[in-house]
């Protein structure tokens, strides 16, 4: 599918090589037409679809033939996509981002395999250019690993997102532990690496098969948090050439030892999709833009020069309450904070001091 000039035409800024999007899973009020028309009318250039059960299952009837509708909606409002696969609870009703690829259940990983080979697909028939994915948290009682955690912990980060918690602290709203509750005693970090790295090898077949790149997402918390972390990946993998990154730039902010356009000018040979929010460091909690400490201008011009021409979506989960109205502040945001030239962007956070590192996770 070529995605199509948008009927719904915008008057603003000159054209601009970067192609903005918003991300489903701020939108999750809304039904997936309806959100899908939003962002047309208010001249997106794409949608992050993530798939989950209130807009494209993955695990229900017909999927083929409701890829097929949604690729020829798609083609109507000119909108481009990538896939999301960060769905909450998408595969176990009681366990947030559970299973993971690194569940010391083969069978249990095989589910999240299932799940991404079935993104793989539908991103082909959809015409998407890249399937978004991340490594989960190590298991407790891996051995040796930094990013490993206890229960107590794990309870903590599950909610440190949503509450903009650092590192260590409980987790106010009481949210359960994610795919962390799940014990894996003993197991070392390298063991968990390779499990990962094998999860993930039937997965970059197929998106080899397919032109779709697979791309991974340092995620706070997780095994994989790091930019280090994901060359650390593909050189396990053998750098295969349908394995790409997604850079969150809040979590540049939130956790990188670079500031987050000296992250994008690293990553861009391997950059494959971007999520943007706002952001504060040691704290990993998605803001929106003004809300934070980030500075823009830099960031988009880094996207912009380094040749990055895929997507840039915006990526506030826990704001779909709010979802119309951030999504129709966002676009002008980032349209001005793209211009040439100094601009006020309306941040109104100084950055502070470097933070901990934090243990907190996309929600």
């Amino acid at each position: 599918m070529s995605p199509q000039p948008s009927p719904h035409p915008v008057t603003g800024p000159p054209a601009h090589p970067l192609r903005f999007s918003y991300g489903t899973n701020g939108l999750t009020d809304l039904r997936l037409d309806d959100a899908l028309s939003l962002l047309a009318d208010l001249g997106y250039d794409g949608v992050g679809l993530t798939l989950d059960h209130m807009h494209l299952d993955p695990l229900a009837p017909d999927l083929a033939a409701r890829t097929r509708k949604l690729a020829h909606r798609l083609d109507e409002l000119g909108l481009g996509v990538t896939l999301e696969t960060g769905a909450r609870y998408v595969l176990d009703p009681r366990r947030k981002h559970g299973p993971s690829l690194l569940d010391p259940d083969p069978e249990q990983r095989a589910r999240r395999v299932d799940l991404l080979l079935r993104a793989v697909q539908v991103a082909e028939d959809l015409g998407a250019h890249a399937v978004h994915c991340f490594s989960g948290i190590p298991p407790q009682g891996t051995a040796g690993g930094a990013t490993g955690t206890t229960a107590a912990e794990a309870a903590g980060e599950a909610g440190g997102e949503a509450a903009g918690a650092t590192a260590g602290q409980a987790d106010p709203q009481g949210v359960s532990a994610t795919d962390d509750g799940v014990a894996d005693d003993g197991v070392t970090e390298d063991a968990v690496w390779k499990r990962l790295a094998e999860a993930l090898t039937p997965v970059l077949d197929a998106a080899t098969d397919a032109g779709v790149p697979l791309a991974v997402e340092p995620e706070p918390g997780h095994l994989l948090a790091t930019l280090d972390d994901f060359h650390r990946l593909r050189t396990t993998l053998g750098s295969p050439d349908a394995l790409g990154l997604t850079l969150d730039i809040g979590h540049c902010q939130c956790l990188e030892p670079r500031s987050p356009a000296d992250c994008v000018r690293d990553a861009a040979p391997w950059l494959r999709h971007v999520q943007i929010e706002d952001m504060r460091r040691g704290v990993h909690e998605h803001l929106p833009f003004g809300d934070g400490e980030i500075d823009f201008p830099p960031v988009l011009e880094a996207l912009a020069t380094t040749g990055y021409r895929g997507l840039v979506s915006v990526e506030l989960p826990r704001h779909s309450h709010a979802g119309p109205h951030l999504a129709r502040q966002s676009l002008p945001f980032l349209r001005r904070a793209s211009l040439p030239g100094p601009q006020d962007t309306g941040r109104r956070t100084a950055p502070g001091e470097r933070a901990p590192v934090p243990e907190g996770r996309t929600p």
